[in-house]
């Protein structure tokens, strides 16, 4: 039996258990989704014990996505990033599998990216504007950055947005170009010219607000809310109300799991089975 699981502290609010094991079900894999719950500093001696145990994946949730990296050998988008949600073990064939490092992945960009496949949105040669400088913000600036758009980023904290796209800028002068920082005044602006808008706050999450100035949402526009409880934001009705695309935070969440799924097993996710499990459960 393969066991999968996640790292995080807490982790009992997890959707991932459910999502995970309808697939599972769905496809027949003789494997089970568990919660590990180490204390911060305990980290690193989870990973390898799982490595030791022969767990064959694991996510990794807050507060551990960015003190992952020091204790796997990410590949080139989770380097990037700076985190790291998605762990992959060797797979114990040779003799010294047991000494190879972890893989570790950032599928938080797939999930933004298939969010708006899935809705049919093109990203190549569009404007977009993300909404926040945080690790989901960081996942959805590189997903938009490397799908071909143009991003702003609008940040409470000017300088945090502007590290953000000097952390992007470091991987290619043509992302450099293709991006920007500003202050949340700049959405004034920016959104009515954008195709594309993120929502990577919180904003939206415990009160009825949002963090996009109603009057600049227009019918062109794409939004993804990263916020999923509740699915439906005031950003979402708000522009859904002028005519754009919505997308909710679900569907985010919902296929950064899948990209760990087909990572880890090499098989096709069951998206339907997966999507089901995920929403009857918010």
């Amino acid at each position: 039996m393969d066991v999968f699981g996640l790292l995080g502290n807490p982790v009992g609010h997890s959707l991932s258990p459910p999502m995970h094991e309808a697939a599972y079900d769905e496809l027949g894999t003789d494997a089970r989704y568990v919660t590990f719950e180490p204390a911060p500093d305990d980290l690193e001696a989870a990973i390898e014990g799982a490595q030791a145990l022969g767990i064959t994946g694991l996510n990794v949730t807050i507060p551990f996505k960015q003190d992952a990296l020091a204790h796997v050998e990410p590949d080139d988008l989770a380097a990037r990033i700076g985190a790291v949600n998605t762990i992959d073990f060797p797979d114990g064939d040779g003799d010294d599998s047991a000494d190879d490092p972890p893989t570790g992945h950032n599928t938080d960009a797939a999930g933004v990216r298939r969010s708006f496949s899935h809705h049919d949105v093109t990203l190549a040669d569009r404007d977009a504007v993300v909404v926040g400088a945080g690790g989901a913000a960081r996942a959805a600036v590189f997903a938009l950055a490397d799908a071909g758009a143009t991003v702003h980023v609008a940040n409470r904290t000017v300088e945090r947005a502007e590290r953000l796209v000097a952390d992007l800028g470091g991987a290619s002068d043509d992302d450099a170009e293709r991006a920007t920082a500003g202050s949340l005044d700049s959405l004034e602006t920016r959104v009515p010219a954008a195709d594309v808008l993120v929502n990577a706050t919180s904003v939206g999450m415990e009160e009825d607000r949002s963090p996009v100035p109603a009057e600049t949402l227009h019918g062109d526009l794409a939004v993804l809310d990263a916020v999923y409880r509740p699915l439906d934001t005031r950003l979402l009705r708000e522009a859904r109300e002028r005519g754009a695309t919505t997308i909710d935070g679900a569907w985010m969440l919902l296929y950064q799991g899948v990209e760990a799924f087909e990572l880890w097993t090499g098989r096709d996710a069951p998206v339907n089975a997966m999507n089901e499990a995920l929403r009857a459960r918010l």
